[in-house]
């Protein structure tokens, strides 16, 4: 059974799920995704900066902008209202200037997370084998190092605990030079649940967590981008 956020997309033609969407679809799949709402304006945007706390972080909401941080459309660690305020004007800006006809519904507002060691965990639809999950280390490393495994859907445990391990920046996860460790049953966890949601959505053709942080106990995602199929 499909989630009433992907249905609800789907009946208006769109393919692309905004982040608060994606997140949200996400959460109730028992994924850990930082919590992220929608401010139309910037009133609201302060408001819920203020209910979450700082600093926080805004991102440029539209269907016609995919790579946000690439036209100034991110700011992040905005310590108070007036930050927020800024902010909200520049991305606002930045989006009008990279795409003047754009539909721009406002900014997503999330609480900063915690830094931790950065990785990626993604969904793509092979032609043959269906849907394949991917893991490796996040940020620009995956882009340069094109280090990550691959598995197809459906995962068993003993999947997911080799999709950890077979990639060669693994030492980076076990602590590399003094760094802390990070929970690798968590990262293992979140792909078992991906592999779940996959199975369970295949309307879902591509699906990104980049970065996902990852702590000595616990991760957690705090970007998300989900790709719809197409209907014809």
């Amino acid at each position: 059974m499909s989630h009433a956020i992907i249905d609800a997309a789907r009946s208006g033609g769109r393919s692309l799920l905004s982040e608060v969407e994606a997140k949200a679809v996400l959460a109730d799949a028992g994924i850990p995704v930082t919590s992220t709402k929608l401010a139309a304006n910037v009133d609201e945007a302060v408001g819920l900066a203020d209910d979450f706390g700082y600093p926080v972080a805004l991102k440029i909401v539209s269907d016609a902008i995919t790579h946000k941080s690439d036209i100034g459309g991110v700011e992040l660690g905005l310590s108070d209202a007036d930050a927020v305020r800024a902010a909200f004007d520049r991305i606002q800006a930045a989006g009008k200037g990279a795409a003047p006809d754009a539909v721009i519904d406002g900014v997503s507002v999330q609480p900063m997370a915690a830094s931790g060691t950065e990785v990626i965990m993604g969904m793509t639809k092979d032609p043959q084998f269906g849907p394949v999950l991917m893991f490796g280390l996040g940020g620009v490393l995956v882009e340069v190092l094109k280090d990550v495994a691959f598995r197809v859907v459906p995962l068993e445990p003993r999947d997911a605990n080799q999709m950890v391990r077979d990639i060669k920046g693994f030492p980076v996860l076990e602590g590399y030079r003094g760094a802390p460790a990070a929970d690798l049953g968590a990262l293992e966890s979140i792909l078992m649940k991906l592999s779940e949601f996959a199975a369970a959505n295949p309307e879902v053709s591509e699906l990104d967590l980049n970065p996902i942080f990852a702590y000595d106990d616990g991760a957690i995602a705090v970007d998300a981008r989900i790709v719809l199929s197409d209907q014809s």
